[in-house]
């Protein structure tokens, strides 16, 4: 299987077993295995890596390219780059976050080589929905819609509101699930930078849903 075609042929399944051995330590020693093994000629421990990321990464691109087919297309660009860089990938982070940036860049790039403009933040309306999803969840009772779509509306605006730093930092935390350290590297700042952020993201959203859930 090469990895040109693997995007294409892997079927939309449940997650394998790989992808869930155990928490974030196990979950980098095993990347690394595979980032190795690659880096020693054996292609298809990189057609394990794009099995385990290929959604996320599509979803990703998503945010920037929301057409699907358009998003594969960038999102097997990005895996093709990171194949060919990998030789020179030296472990300074975790092979998710790094893979992160290509896919980021990779996506942005196709924007502009198609004369349509980046957005200008990570979020979309979608993801914005979402970042407070279990609070939302307990609202969302059959019994009241219209709290639960004030509710939506209500996250919505705070997190449009947010500069644009804080909003990115809150995104990678709630949406895709990077660690501290991760967003560290990802935004290029000091993890007490990338906690301060959050903490002001996820405050500015409180504050604005506590009058709403209060009464």
């Amino acid at each position: 299987m090469g990895i040109v075609t693997a995007l294409r042929i892997i079927p939309r399944t449940p997650e394998a077993p790989l992808q869930r051995v155990g928490g974030a330590v196990e979950e980098a020693a095993i990347d690394a295995a595979l980032v190795e093994r690659v880096q020693a000629g054996e292609r298809l421990a990189f057609d394990l890596l794009v099995r385990k990321y290929q959604h996320r990464i599509v979803a990703l691109i998503q945010r920037f390219v929301p057409d699907w087919h358009e998003a594969q297309d960038v999102a097997q660009e990005a895996f093709i780059k990171a194949y060919r860089a990998l030789p020179n990938f030296r472990g300074d982070s975790a092979f998710y976050t790094w893979m992160y940036k290509i896919a980021v860049n990779t996506a942005k790039n196709f924007l502009v080589s198609q004369s349509r403009r980046p957005p200008t933040d990570d979020v979309l309306t979608e993801d914005a929905e979402r970042v407070e999803g279990p609070r939302m969840s307990e609202a969302a009772t059959p019994d009241n819609e219209y709290l639960r779509q004030e509710v939506e509306r209500t996250v919505l605006a705070a997190v449009e509101e947010l500069p644009e730093d804080i909003r990115q930092a809150l995104t990678l935390r709630e949406i895709d699930g990077l660690s501290y350290e991760e967003i560290s590297e990802v935004m290029n700042c000091p993890i007490g930078t990338v906690r301060s952020r959050i903490f002001r993201g996820r405050d500015a959203v409180d504050k604005r849903l506590r009058p709403l859930l209060q009464g």
